[in-house]
């Protein structure tokens, strides 16, 4: 059974509400788990001060990172009842400091809340979210303002089709975590499968194509496949829905039709030119769904980022 018991948890000191840490707690009871909660804090105007010694600088920063502590110190107050212990790093890249902390104390959640992204910027300017889906070495939770109602949906997505070896391997991880965490928060699970329609071209360029035709038989192979899947989790063939289109806009609209509160994904990650442009599902759905968003990561997973 899949079991988290060293949770990391990212807070936010801008908010008043800590859904990630709420989320965390919950999974910690009913694990019994432990909790590390960091706070990352960066003020350029320190470091740029230019009139101070770097001593007055240095001073200056640590009555910042005091304040911070005494903050998050009030925060945690509330969940006397689990093991936490709290960091507040300066440091002006928040994923990486996250990542670092993962690394060294072999942390095996991420958690953290998301907020809805500006496309534009999410192209120009990558969030933080992106990166810890592409870079964390361990499995990310993307908390939104969403509840766990008992008898709820976990809504999990699957490449039910793939050859690929490691996406084989992902999809049954994927649905291990989504049964075993259906456990915990005593929800149902259901299996979201995309399937591609008709290219277009071939429907042009050959008359006689019967693209009806084609289009039953791909969602025939795909519907058979995932049922298969399903069935090897216990899952019935009645919660396995295979659709038409692309995975970032099935996912989303399935996950609501369905009211789920956590969607399950698993992410291969990309980093590089390539993944500022193209991105994965997982990345593609955080802003399209308004509920929890699980990132399972691969076994065999490389980070990018350096511990040291």
């Amino acid at each position: 059974m899949m079991e988290y018991k060293n949770i990391l948890v990212m807070v936010d000191p801008t908010k008043e509400e800590q859904p990630s840490l709420k989320r965390a707690v919950f999974l910690a009871r009913s694990y019994g788990a432990k909790i590390s909660v960091i706070l990352c804090v960066y003020d350029l105007s320190y470091e740029m001060t230019s009139m101070l010694s770097q001593e007055e600088r240095d001073s200056m920063r640590k009555v910042v990172l005091s304040q911070h502590e005494q903050w998050l110190n009030e925060v945690i107050a509330d969940y006397s009842d689990v093991a936490m212990e709290t960091t507040v790093a300066w440091h002006n890249r928040p994923f990486e400091a996250a990542i670092k902390q993962v690394l060294a104390n072999k942390h095996d959640l991420l958690v953290k809340t998301t907020h809805r992204h500006d496309k534009l910027k999410s192209v120009i300017f990558t969030p933080t979210d992106w990166h810890l889906l592409r870079k964390s070495p361990c499995d990310v939770l993307l908390v939104k303002d969403h509840d766990w109602p008992v008898d709820g949906t976990i809504a999990t997505a699957v490449n039910s089709v793939s050859e690929d070896s490691d996406h084989i391997n992902l999809n049954a991880k994927v649905l291990q975590h989504a049964v075993d965490m259906s456990k915990v928060i005593n929800a149902n699970v259901k299996v979201i499968n995309a399937y591609p329609g008709t290219p277009v071209n071939i429907a042009i360029e050959i008359p006689e194509f019967n693209s009806s035709e084609y289009n039953d038989s791909v969602k025939a192979h795909h519907d058979e496949k995932t049922k298969a899947l399903a069935a090897d989790f216990g899952i019935d063939a009645t919660d396995c829905i295979v659709e038409e289109g692309l995975a970032e806009d099935v996912i989303p609209r399935i996950s609501t039709e369905l009211d789920a509160e956590l969607v399950i994904i698993g992410t291969i990650g990309r980093t590089g030119f390539s993944a500022a442009f193209i991105g994965n599902t997982a990345e593609h759905v955080i802003d399209g769904i308004n509920c929890d968003l699980l990132a399972v990561k691969p076994d065999g997973f490389e980070c990018p980022v350096d511990e040291d």
